[in-house]
C-alpha cells in the first residue's frame, strides 16, 4: 500500500487542517465539505488524515466492523458473542463519482430471497466506512440520489438496503469529506447544510510557501519512504494529542454564556433551521479539547461561526461563501458577559484562524455613465476596454423565478429535473427482462412470469419457485438533466443600458432555473464581427453568472456566426455526452449585420438546428414602439418557439418548447 503524504507535512492550509483535526476529535461535528480550485491539496490532506486516526477494535470476522464492547444488535452478521477484538487501522474508504446505489449501500441478492426466503447480503462501501473516513472526491458531481443516501446514513449513523420489502440494516457511523471545485458546478443548499464544516482552500500567491511546496512533494516523489520517516515525530505527537482531546471532550462544559453567542451569531447570519447551532456547539466543543481546555471560550466560538456558516448562509448559487467577520466580532461582543479588554484579540491562535475572507470578484460592473446609445452597429469595437463601439458591463436585473422549460420526448441523460427521461429512479412504467444484474425488482411481473410454470418445476409447498429467467427489472421514467446553451446577443443593437440589464436579468434567472434541475450549461456570445464561446458547457452556473455580469457590448451583430458557433458547441458535446439532450436559448432582437447577407445566412445557420431537431427558444429583446417581429422570423427559422422580455418576466413561458417537435416537423 503506498504511504500516503504525511499530515503535518502539508504546507498552509490551516482552515482545511483544523477542520479535519476537529472531526477527528468529534464525529458528531458532522464532517468537512472542502472547496477550491484544481492543485490546492485537498485529496492531499484528507488521505494523510487517516494515518493519524487511532486504531479500532473490531470482531474478529464482521465484515461491519462492529466494537466489541458494544457490538449493533442488528448487525447482519450477528449475534456476536462476547469475547476479545481484534485491532485494526482506522479505514479511509473513496466513494467513485461513478460509483452504483448498489456499490454505495450493498447488494440483496433478490433472486435468493425469493426462491430461498434467505437474506444474502453483499456489504458495500457505507459497511466498509464504518468507524473510519468516507471520501467523496469531486462530490458535486456525484449524483443527487447517491449523495442523498450517503448523506441519510451519515445523519442517522445506519444504512437501510430494501428491496421489495426484503430489508437489512446494519450500522454506518463515519467521518464524512468531501471534496469540491466550484467551478464545475454546485451543491444544492439543502445537501451543503447537511455538512458539518465547510473550508475555502486557495493555493497561495506568497512564493517562499510555494517554494516549500514544490520542494516537499519533489522530496516525497524521490524517496516516499524517508521523507514519511522525517515527519514520523511530528505524525505521532498529532496522532497522541487526537487521543488525548478525545478522552477530555467528555469532560468540556459548553456554558449558557457560549450558548447564547453561538445562537445570537446564527440568527444574525440568517441561518435557516437549528442545524447551525448544533454544528456550532459541538465544533466549539471540540476546538476547546483540542486545546486542552475544558471551558468552552469566545474565541471557540468565533472559529466555529467561520467553519459551520458560511456555506450555510448562501441564499442562491450566485452568493459567495463567506462571513462578514466585522459583524460577527460585534455580535460576540454584544452577547459575551466579558469586558473588551479580557478578550483584544478575536482571532484564535494555532491553526487556522481564518475562514470567511474576501468575496470572490464576481467580474467589473460599470455605472451608468450617462450616455444610453441604442445602436452601435455603424462601428467595430476596441479589442480590449470600453472604446468606440463598445459599451462597459451593464449590471444585471433582479433574477427572477421561470416556469419550466423542457425538450421534447423520452431521453436517456444524465439525472435531472428538467425533461422527461427513462431513469434508474422515479416512477414505475412497465417491466422488461434485467441486462445484467437486477437492481429494481418488478415484483408483479416477476411473479406473473414464474406461475404458469409452477406445475412443471414441481411446486409442492407454499410459494413459488423462481428461477432467473423470471425475474423482471422494473421500467421507470424519472427526469433528466440538459445541456442549456445560451446564445446572447452582445452587439451594439442591444447596448442600451436599460435594456441591457433586463436581458441580464433574464438570463441570470434562466441560469437560477438550470441550477435547480442540475443542468449543464454553456454561454456562446456574438458581437462585432464575430462569436465566442464565453464559457464551453459546464456544471457551474455560478461561472455562467459571472462570465454574464462582466459581458460588454457594442459593434456590429454577426446572428449567423453565433448560431454556427452554438451549432459547433453542441457538435463537440455530443461526442463527449451522447445521452445528454440539448435546449438552446437565443437572446436577441433578431437584428443581422455585417459582411455579405447577413439576413439570409443568418437563415440558413438557423435551419441547421430545426433540421436535428435541438429545441430552442428565442428571448426577444426588441423594444420601442416600432417592431419588426425578426426575433420571431428567427424562431421560425430555428423551428422554435419565440417569447418576449415581457413575457419572460410576466411568468408566461409554461411549455415554451413542448411543441418544438411538431413544430420542426411541420417546417421541414
Amino acid at each position: 500500500m503506498t504511504t500516503p503524504f504525511p499530515f503535518t507535512a502539508v504546507v498552509g492550509q490551516d482552515d482545511l487542517r483544523l477542520a479535519l483535526l476537529l472531526n477527528a476529535v468529534s464525529p458528531a461535528v458532522g464532517g468537512v465539505l472542502v472547496r477550491g480550485e484544481k492543485g490546492t491539496a485537498k485529496s492531499t490532506a484528507v488521505r494523510a488524515l487517516s494515518a493519524l486516526l487511532p486504531a479500532v477494535a473490531v470482531v474478529p470476522g464482521c465484515r461491519f466492523s462492529c466494537d466489541p464492547a458494544a457490538p449493533d444488535p442488528s448487525c447482519p452478521d450477528g449475534p456476536h458473542e462476547p469475547g476479545p477484538g481484534a485491532h485494526r487501522p482506522a479505514r479511509m474508504v473513496e466513494l467513485p463519482v461513478g460509483a452504483s446505489e448498489d456499490r454505495l449501500v450493498g447488494a440483496l441478492d433478490i433472486e435468493r430471497a425469493l426462491a430461498e426466503g434467505v437474506k444474502a447480503f453483499e456489504p458495500g462501501l457505507l459497511a466498509d466506512a464504518h468507524r473510519g473516513i468516507l471520501y467523496v472526491d469531486e462530490v458535486n458531481l456525484l449524483h443527487d440520489h447517491l449523495v442523498d443516501l450517503l448523506l441519510d446514513a451519515a445523519a442517522m449513523g445506519a444504512s437501510y438496503v430494501e428491496r421489495e420489502g426484503v430489508s437489512v440494516r446494519h450500522a454506518a457511523r463515519f467521518l464524512l469529506v468531501g471534496t469540491m471545485n466550484p467551478e464545475e458546478g454546485e451543491l444544492r443548499p439543502q445537501l451543503l447544510d447537511r455538512f458539518g464544516l465547510t473550508v475555502e482552500v486557495a493555493a497561495s500567491r506568497e512564493p517562499d510557501q510555494r517554494v516549500e511546496v514544490v520542494r516537499r512533494r519533489l522530496a516525497y516523489d524521490d524517496d516516499t519512504a524517508s521523507f514519511a520517516a522525517r515527519w514520523a515525530g511530528e505524525e505521532a505527537a498529532v496522532r497522541q494529542r487526537i487521543v488525548a482531546a478525545r478522552e477530555l471532550l467528555p469532560q468540556v462544559r459548553l456554558g449558557d454564556g457560549a450558548l447564547r453567542q453561538i445562537a445570537a451569531t446564527c440568527a444574525a447570519f440568517e441561518v435557516d433551521g437549528m442545524r447551525a447551532d448544533i454544528v456550532m456547539a459541538r465544533t466549539a466543543t471540540a476546538l476547546a479539547a483540542w486545546a486542552g481546555r475544558t471551558d468552552v471560550l469566545a474565541e471557540d466560538v468565533r472559529q466555529a461561526a467561520l467553519l459551520a456558516l458560511p456555506h450555510r448562509r448562501r441564499r442562491n448559487p450566485f452568493d459567495a461563501p463567506g462571513l462578514d467577520e466585522d459583524k460577527l466580532d460585534r455580535t460576540l461582543e454584544e452577547f459575551s458577559g466579558e469586558s473588551p479588554d479580557d478578550d483584544p484579540d478575536p482571532d484564535p491562535e494555532g491553526p487556522g484562524g481564518g475562514g470567511g475572507g474576501p468575496a470572490p470578484d464576481a467580474g467589473p460592473q460599470g455605472g451608468d455613465t450617462g450616455a444610453r446609445p441604442e445602436e452601435g452597429d455603424g462601428g467595430e469595437p476596441q479589442p480590449s476596454g470600453a472604446g468606440a463601439g463598445e459599451q462597459p458591463a451593464a449590471r444585471a436585473a433582479e433574477p427572477f423565478r421561470t416556469k419550466a422549460l423542457s425538450v421534447p420526448g423520452i431521453g436517456e441523460g444524465a439525472a435531472g429535473r428538467r425533461s422527461r427521461a427513462r431513469t434508474e429512479h422515479g416512477r414505475t412504467t412497465g417491466a422488461r427482462r434485467p441486462r445484467g444484474a437486477l437492481t429494481k425488482l418488478h415484483l408483479a411481473a416477476t411473479v406473473q412470469a414464474a406461475a404458469p410454470h409452477q406445475r412443471a418445476r414441481g411446486r409442492s409447498g407454499p410459494g413459488l419457485v423462481i428461477r432467473r429467467d423470471d425475474l423482471r427489472q422494473a421500467a421507470r421514467e424519472g427526469r433528466e438533466g440538459n445541456l442549456v446553451l445560451f446564445v446572447v446577443d452582445a452587439s451594439g443593437s442591444m447596448a442600451a443600458r436599460q435594456r441591457m440589464s433586463a436581458v441580464k436579468g433574464a438570463v441570470l434567472s434562466l441560469l437560477l432555473d438550470a441550477y435547480q434541475r442540475r443542468d449543464k450549461v454553456g454561454l456562446v456570445t456574438f458581437r462585432g464581427s464575430a462569436a465566442d464561446v464565453a464559457l464551453p458547457p459546464t456544471s457551474s452556473v455560478d461561472a455562467a453568472a459571472a462570465r454574464l455580469e462582466s459581458l460588454p457590448t457594442g459593434g456590429r451583430t454577426p446572428l449567423a456566426a453565433g448560431l454556427l458557433k452554438a451549432h459547433e458547441v453542441l457538435r463537440v458535446e455530443r461526442l463527449r455526452d451522447p445521452a445528454r439532450r440539448a435546449l438552446v436559448v437565443v437572446v436577441t432582437d433578431g437584428r443581422a449585420t455585417g459582411g455579405p447577407e447577413p439576413v439570409a445566412l443568418a437563415g440558413r445557420a438557423a435551419r441547421l438546428f430545426a433540421a436535428e431537431q435541438v429545441a430552442s427558444v428565442v428571448v426577444d429583446c426588441e423594444s420601442g414602439p416600432v417592431r419588426l417581429g425578426l426575433a420571431g422570423q428567427l424562431a421560425t427559422e430555428l423551428g422554435g418557439t419565440a417569447v418576449t422580455l415581457d413575457e419572460l418576466r410576466a411568468d408566461a413561458i409554461a411549455g415554451l418548447v413542448k411543441d418544438v417537435q411538431g413544430t420542426s416537423r411541420r417546417a421541414a
